[in-house]
C-alpha cells in the first residue's frame, strides 16, 4: 500500500493512504539509513511510504521512496545529529517578523542557503505589517527590494488585516509548502486566516521576552481547499546548516557565488586572498554585509564540524 506521512510525534505517524484517503496510526518497521547524518526522525511529514495493516488498523511503514528534497536542521545541543523538517516539498516559506518577535537576517540568510542547498524553491513572507509603523514599513520594503535582486518573492502580509492573502492563495495553490519561522512568527495564525477551519492552536507573544511561545509541538500536514497542502511546523530560535563542506557554503549565496567567477584564483574562498571579487564587490556595496557575516559564520561552523 502506497501513503503519505501527514503527521509526526516522534514515534508515532500518520499515514495518508494515498488511494482510499484514509489515515491510519502507523509505526516503523526496519530501520532507514537514507542520509549519513545520524538523525533524530528517520521518516518526516512529507515523505511518501510503503505500508501494511495489521490487526486493529495499526500501519507498519516498510519502505521509504527518495526524496527530491528535504529542508533539515541541526538537533539542538546535538551538534552531530539532524532532524529532518519536512520533505518533498514545491515550496519553503519562511515568516519573517520586524517585531513580536524579531526575526534576524541571519536566521533568514541561514534558511536561505539551506533551501539553496536542497534545491527548495523560497518564499520570504514579511508578517504581522499591520503592526508597524512608517518608517518599518519602509524598512520591509527595503528588504524586499534587496532579496527581490537576489531572486527570491517576498509578499508582505497580515492575518489581522487579511493583507495579500489572495495572493498568497494563488501563489501556495496545488502546491506542498512548509511554514517555517520563530515561534510566535504567525505560521498557525497565517495557515488559519487562509482556511479557518482549520483551527489550529496559536498563542500570544511573551510581553516579558517578545518572544513566541511554542503552540505547535510537531510537524502536520493540512490540506488546503484551494489546492495543495502546508506542513506547518513547531517554531525554532537557532536554524544550523549540517553535513556541508566549507567549499560548498559558496555555492548557497547566488550573489556570491556568481561574483565569485571573476575572482583570480578559482579556489578563493573569499576571507583575505589578494585579487577577490567579492571582498572588492563587499566594499562597493554589491555584496550585502549581512549576507557576508552569515556566510563567514557558516563556513567556521562546517569547519569546526568537520574536525568533530
Amino acid at each position: 500500500m502506497k501513503g503519505l506521512i501527514t503527521k509526526s510525534t516522534g514515534s508515532w505517524y500518520q499515514v495518508l493512504d494515498l488511494e482510499t484517503r484514509q489515515v491510519f496510526e502507523a509505526r516503523i518497521r526496519g530501520k532507514f539509513k537514507l542520509i549519513k547524518t545520524r538523525l533524530t526522525n528517520p521518516l518526516a511529514v512529507g515523505d511518501f511510504v510503503e505500508f501494511q495493516l495489521e490487526k486493529d488498523d495499526i500501519a507498519w511503514i516498510t519502505k521509504i521512496e527518495p526524496r527530491k528534497n528535504y529542508l533539515i536542521r541541526k538537533s539542538v545541543n546535538l551538534s552531530k545529529e539532524a532532524h529532518i523538517i519536512a520533505s518533498n516539498l514545491d515550496l519553503a516559506c519562511i515568516i519573517f517578523t520586524l517585531q513580536s518577535p524579531e526575526t534576524s537576517l541571519g536566521f533568514l540568510d541561514r534558511f536561505l542557503a539551506c533551501c539553496e542547498a536542497y534545491n527548495i524553491p523560497v518564499l520570504i513572507l514579511f508578517n504581522k505589517i499591520d503592526l508597524l509603523n512608517f518608517e518599518e514599513v519602509e524598512l520591509v520594503e527595503e528588504l524586499q527590494t534587496m532579496y527581490e535582486n537576489l531572486g527570491y518573492q517576498t509578499l508582505q502580509v497580515s492575518s489581522a488585516e487579511k493583507l495579500n492573502l489572495d495572493k498568497l492563495q494563488e501563489i501556495l495553490k496545488d502546491k506542498t509548502c512548509v511554514f517555517f519561522g520563530h515561534s510566535g512568527a504567525g505560521k498557525s495564525t497565517l495557515a488559519n486566516a487562509l482556511q479557518p477551519d482549520l483551527k489550529l492552536k496559536t498563542n500570544e507573544i511573551s510581553e516579558t521576552h517578545n518572544k513566541g511561545k511554542h503552540t505547535t509541538t510537531f510537524a502536520q500536514m493540512h490540506f488546503w481547499h484551494f489546492g495543495g497542502a502546508v506542513i506547518d511546523t513547531p517554531g525554532v530560535r537557532e536554524f544550523a546548516m549540517i553535513d556541508v563542506e566549507k567549499e560548498e557554503i559558496q555555492h548557497y549565496f547566488p550573489e556570491i557565488f556568481e561574483k565569485g567567477r571573476e575572482c583570480k584564483f578559482h579556489n578563493c574562498k573569499h576571507i583575505n586572498e589578494p585579487k577577490c571579487a567579492v571582498l572588492e564587490a563587499l566594499e562597493t556595496g554589491g555584496i550585502l554585509e549581512s549576507r557576508y557575516i552569515t556566510y563567514l559564520k557558516l563556513m567556521e561552523e562546517a569547519e569546526e564540524q568537520n574536525q568533530m
